[in-house]
């Protein structure tokens, strides 16, 4: 398979369904062409693939379809978000974020995992369970080139040369700060230049379907809310980390984006200010269009 095998199986009525995504095939998107949902729907946990690690181990990597165009749900750690064995918590998201969200988390099994499998459950406030079942079956494996061409890059020589962007966050990995009182967050990130730069044209009519969408390519960073269930304000405004493939939607994935160039010495500086006390996990993402890098920022708010 030359694709991204993600799959879910359905936790109510009775049946199970499996849902192999490759490159090509009908999306998300078509599927749902007709009936595009702000608000409502549920978050559907999504098994990305497993990686090796050099010590033999494994990551199983998971991200989530939030189904959703403008609702993000907040669904904390515990019996409503849980993955297991070893959970609830292993450092799953617990802010979703409209739509498609890729290659967010891994959680790390040894080298004798065999046949087994973790699970991550979501319900959502909806009232829909969804599960998504991670297992070490060949078809699930994924490399480099796997993610870049699920992360809309093009099938080109440059995939199996290019590597992620080097991101770096200034700082401590944990901050306080009071409701209201902005937050200065630095990082630096570069990239390899490997693959060319790219803006979408105006229109994606003439694009071929594809289950990942084509994305602006040149390295980018934005921060967003992982954990935290605060409205969270940055400024400079943060384009959208999530697949917004409208036109006009400040998205690498919308038609006629434009990759904003790089600051002076690949130096980011954006300030995050929230609206209500709690612990949020904020996110630093550098990506080239293909590979991509994160770095996050736990921070406590104060009354």
């Amino acid at each position: 398979m030359n694709g991204l095998p993600s799959r879910w199986r359905e936790s109510k009525g009775g049946y199970i369904l499996f849902l192999a995504i490759a490159v090509c095939g009908p999306s998300f998107e078509e599927a749902s062409a007709q009936q595009r949902y702000p608000t409502g729907q549920e978050v559907v946990p999504a098994y990305e693939g497993w990686e090796q690690n050099p010590d033999g181990s494994f990551n199983l990597v998971f991200g989530y379809f939030n189904r959703n165009w403008e609702e993000e749900i907040d669904i904390p750690p515990g019996p409503n978000n849980n993955v297991e064995p070893g959970g609830p918590d292993q450092g799953q998201p617990t802010h979703f974020l409209p739509r498609r969200n890729r290659f967010l988390f891994r959680v790390r099994v040894p080298a004798d995992f065999g046949k087994k499998e973790v699970v991550w459950t979501l319900t959502s406030p909806n009232g829909e369970t969804k599960r998504a079942y991670a297992t070490l079956h060949p078809d699930y494996f994924v490399d480099h080139f796997v993610i870049q061409r699920n992360s809309g890059a093009p099938t080109s020589d440059e995939l199996h040369t290019n590597r992620a962007p080097g991101l770096e966050v200034e700082g401590d990995r944990t901050r306080l700060v009071r409701v209201g009182q902005p937050l200065t967050l630095t990082a630096f990130a570069k990239d390899d230049g490997q693959l060319k730069p790219f803006d979408l044209p105006p229109t994606d009519a003439a694009r071929p379907s594809r289950v990942a969408p084509t994305a602006a390519r040149g390295l980018r960073l934005a921060w967003f809310v992982y954990r935290g269930a605060g409205k969270v304000i940055f400024d400079p405004e943060q384009f959208r980390v999530w697949e917004d493939t409208r036109e006009g939607s400040n998205s690498p994935w919308g038609p006629g984006w434009k990759t904003p160039p790089s600051p002076p010495n690949g130096k980011w500086v954006v300030q995050a200010t929230f609206s209500e006390s709690g612990t949020y996990v904020l996110r630093c993402l550098a990506h080239d269009g293909g590979l991509m890098t994160s770095e996050d920022v736990t921070v406590v708010v104060a009354q």
